[in-house]
């Protein structure tokens, strides 16, 4: 039966059927098929008690708040700055896409919507200075990963909520593994550029003072992000309430630039309905689909089977690496945490690693899913906003920056205090 339910959710993905819909077709059929139970009669039930949450209002306002930023040209600014600060290192202004990924990551907690941003800020600067688009693109979709793991991060909260852990806790487990992962970025590029250097192209001059005027810009960013994860993190407000200053102070930021008005903000709530909306429909699909496995009682035969196998921790811990990787490649990353984790998370929690750590830890195995054909996301996204030339392109440029995802693997397994340290200071 687990591998009619996999065959059947990949056949139903293959058919270009969107996420939420396939997970509730394959439901049904698993539930007619598979059960005497008529669970059909519980989906009001268990659609109503898991979308009654009220840590889930903090999505809709997360997502707001990187709309507001996007279309008040904070993002615009950012990346000019990080080109200043960043465009002396071997590689040049592809150091800007990764740095002001990660400032537009910290407002915006969408790896998809930091992609497309940065996207039509970077890729004009990019052809007008000559650079390979094969890995300056690489960079943007990479970049924008990070989206999903410094805080505030939807996926962090929806990892929160699915797992029963501390969403202040994850929040700040995600901050040095987020700067670290956009570290490791840099290293790469400029491994990549040393070996290569006709990636590179021409570089613009900035004065000392430009650049301090820069950050001096900076600022409003840096206070949103103080308010927002300073709230959370200091124990003054949960993340909702959090979510809900952040979008006053967004808004304050936007007007005050003066190039945000009506229009701008009814596109903005319209932008995070949408995205909203579609994450909604997914998690509570998710949720009904859950219910009947373990109805089937799926979840129960896949940890007897793990249990069977007489497996240690680090076995356990590899082999669901090489699930989430495996299925990375044919599965949207919201998709594919939700679906995985009520089966996946026990086995693991049950050989004694940490909710917290191990919630950095899929966070990053998903953003290799958004690098990774054929249904990388990010991908994609920026070969959209690039318009010419083929998306082999953009895959290939990106190859770098998941061999940096691994290696942040890596290192979590091997340092988890990179992921604890500032949790257990909360």
């Amino acid at each position: 039966m687990l591998i009619f339910a996999v065959t059947a959710l990949l056949a139903l993905m293959a058919a270009t059927i969107p996420v939420a819909i396939a997970l509730i077709i394959l439901t049904f059929i698993l539930g007619f098929f598979f059960s005497d139970f008529p669970f059909y009669l519980a989906a009001g039930e268990v659609l109503w008690s898991n979308s009654d949450n009220y840590t889930l209002i903090a999505i809709p306002l997360f997502i707001l708040i990187g709309e507001i930023l996007v279309r008040c040209g904070s993002a615009r600014k950012a990346y000019s700055i990080m080109d200043a600060w960043l465009s002396w290192l071997p590689g040049g202004l592809i150091h800007a896409n990764i740095g002001a990924s990660v400032l537009f990551s910290a407002t915006s907690g969408s790896s998809v919507a930091t992609a497309a941003t940065i996207s039509t800020i970077a890729l004009p600067e990019g052809r007008r200075l000559g650079y390979s688009e094969g890995i300056f693109c690489g960079a943007i979709a990479a970049g924008g990963t990070l989206g999903i793991l410094i805080p505030p991060s939807i996926s962090l909260i929806i990892y929160g909520i699915f797992t029963e852990t501390s969403i202040p806790k994850l929040f700040a487990a995600g901050v040095l593994p987020g700067l670290l992962l956009g570290g490791l970025f840099v290293v790469a590029t400029v491994i990549c550029s040393l070996a290569k250097p006709s990636i590179s192209g021409a570089r613009a001059r900035y004065s000392w003072k430009e650049r301090f005027v820069g950050l001096f810009q900076l600022m409003p960013l840096f206070l949103l992000f103080l308010i927002v994860v300073g709230s959370i993190y200091t124990g003054m407000a949960t993340p909702t309430e959090a979510a809900a200053v952040g979008v006053v102070v967004a808004l304050v930021i936007a007007v005050c630039g003066g190039a945000f008005g009506f229009s701008e903000f009814t596109d903005a709530l319209m932008g995070s309905l949408r995205t909203t909306a579609m994450i909604m429909l997914i998690v509570l699909a998710s949720y009904f689909l859950n219910f009947v496995l373990s109805t089937l009682g799926i979840n129960d035969r896949i940890e007897a089977l793990f249990t069977g196998l007489n497996l240690s921790p680090l076995e356990t811990l590899l082999i669901v690496f090489a699930i989430y990787v495996v299925l990375g490649f044919f599965i949207e990353t919201l998709s594919l945490m939700v679906i995985t984790l009520p089966v996946l998370a026990p086995l693991v929690f049950a050989q004694g690693f940490d909710k917290v750590w191990f919630g950095v830890v899929v966070i990053v195995l998903i953003e290799m899913a958004l690098i990774t054909p054929p249904v990388g996301l990010n991908l994609y996204v920026v070969q959209g906003a690039r318009g010419r030339g083929s998306i082999l392109d953009v895959v290939i440029g990106a190859i770098p920056y998941v061999l940096a995802m691994v290696a942040m693997l890596i290192l979590l397994v091997l340092y988890p205090q990179i992921a604890l340290y500032l949790p257990n200071k909360v």
